[in-house]
């Protein structure tokens, strides 16, 4: 087990949430359920304890928005755990994380060297600072049609052309697994005074198990963002943001603020505390278990013909500079099925829900609670599909990425008067709002860029094969909003 300075056998939130609750409080104060006994039926679907630990902020709670008790004791716990010089603490998604890391950062104007598979919370981000977007291309698998990661030739020969860039913004890893090379990147983006943001939503195993691929905060990245509740176990929409410098601790509580909720869900914060208790005690020995799995599930997937599901096989130490082991991701295209279609047929036929299906590939995300047994279910699933439903690939996109031509700022682009237009009458036109099959949520088109006929084309054909695509006004994804000539 890591050793760590502080004893991780505590969970100061949880504990004094335990003690709390056994207080005789009368309750005139929200939330207005007062702990089940006003609303029976809720209290009936959740249970009197979830309800009972449903409680407003309290002095002996502290106060997540200016913390200064156990959640200060619990967030530095978190920091010893992460190797990180403070931890905070966020139930508003990692989307909260990532966007308060680019407002920390940058500002109206500031470029930020990014690559464009991100998530549309960067996106977002970039509306809402008017920072400027510099992509590096990731490239694109030329088997798999999945974007990769970033060179480090790349990301230096962009630093080189952008001087006055504010930040770098890596994927560790991205949706699929692929880890760019963290050390190299925050070095040279370091030794050209550039910080270094890691968006690690997929990524809080790399913290907890020895021969995962490096985690952003022992790469010495400045920021990262962490999903807990993805592959650590805590409850959906927590999750931390984590920085290295402890002494922007207020610096960065003050840009949390800007948009974090004020009433702060005891039961978010009471499971990000247990569970990083959980995984430093538990999470060598939990995600040697989770590795285990999926390369049992990879080398009998890889036994069934026309299923291909990749691994470090793919690592060529550059733009697939690392692998993460625990991903699950199987490439569909060698039975004539895209993703999204196996991933309808085994939810819909075999009552399996795997996290994604693109146009090429699923992935089923192995975690904390999964057995030999479900493995064993999915591997059967699949060579029934293959027997069931196999066919030709012919007329089938090979690609999940468009590379993006930038014309005006997302900001710029999404303020601009604008014009609905038909999608497949907008080659050539400036997009004033993104558009994204999700998961994974990255944007296939985001405000600002060029509507070039390979997005119009992609965006069709994931509406044919049943993907789900979001990001634009018009729910029937027939229109799009464009600048005005």
């Amino acid at each position: 087990m890591k050793e760590y300075k502080l004893d991780q056998n505590q969970a100061p939130i949880a504990e004094a949430m335990e003690t709390h609750s056994l207080k005789r409080t009368v309750a005139f104060d929200v939330p207005g359920h007062k702990q089940g006994k006003g609303n029976p039926m809720l209290r009936d679907f959740l249970g009197e304890q979830c309800l009972r630990y449903d409680v407003n902020s309290r002095k002996d709670l502290d106060n997540l928005c200016h913390p200064v008790g156990v959640i200060l004791d619990a967030e530095r716990l978190a920091a010893d755990a992460f190797g990180a010089g403070h931890a905070f603490f966020i139930v508003n998604g990692t989307t909260a994380a990532v966007q308060a890391m680019i407002f920390a950062v940058l500002k109206a104007g500031d470029k930020i060297i990014l690559p464009r598979n991100v998530h549309r919370s960067v996106i977002y981000a970039l509306i809402l600072t008017g920072a400027i977007p510099v992509y590096v291309n990731p490239g694109i698998h030329p088997e798999l049609g999945i974007p990769l990661g970033m060179s480090l030739k790349d990301v230096e020969k962009t630093i080189l052309a952008n001087p006055d860039a504010k930040a770098v913004f890596v994927n560790n890893p991205t949706y699929y697994g692929i880890c760019s090379d963290m050390v190299g990147i925050v070095n040279l983006a370091h030794s050209h005074n550039i910080q270094v943001l890691a968006d690690e939503a997929h990524g809080t195993h790399f913290y907890f198990k020895e021969g995962l691929p490096i985690s952003a905060m022992a790469a010495g990245a400045d920021m990262a963002a962490v999903s807990m509740h993805k592959t650590g176990g805590s409850l959906t929409q927590s999750s931390m943001l984590l920085i290295k410098d402890e002494k922007r601790m207020g610096e960065i509580r003050q840009v949390l603020n800007l948009t974090h909720t004020t009433s702060g869900s005891y039961l978010l914060l009471a499971s990000l505390d247990i569970t990083r208790k959980f995984l430093a005690l538990e999470g060598e020995k939990v995600f040697k278990k989770v590795v285990e799995l999926t390369e049992y599930a990879r080398q009998e997937i890889g036994q069934i013909e026309g299923y291909y599901a990749f691994s470090q096989d793919i690592v060529n130490h550059d733009s697939v500079f690392a692998f993460d082991q625990t991903k699950l991701t199987i490439h569909t295209r060698g039975i004539g099925l895209a993703g999204i279609e196996l991933y309808d047929l085994l939810r819909d036929e075999y009552d399996i829900q795997v996290e994604l299906g693109d146009l090429g590939n699923i992935l089923a995300i192995v975690g904390v609670g999964d057995s030999k047994k479900q493995i064993e279910r999915l591997i059967s699933a699949l060579q029934d599909i293959k027997d069931e439903y196999e066919q030709d690939d012919k007329d089938m996109i090979a690609y999940d990425y468009i590379n993006p031509i930038v014309k005006v700022s997302p900001q710029k682009a999404y303020y601009a008067d604008k014009t609905k237009v038909k999608i497949i009458e907008s080659l050539n036109r400036i997009s004033g709002e993104q558009i994204m099959v999700y998961p994974p949520g990255i944007p296939i088109i985001a405000p600002g860029e060029l509507i070039t006929q390979e997005a119009i084309d992609y965006i069709v054909y994931a509406k044919e094969r049943g993907s789900f695509l979001t990001g634009i006004e018009d729910t029937a994804i027939e229109e799009i909003a464009v600048l005005e000539d």
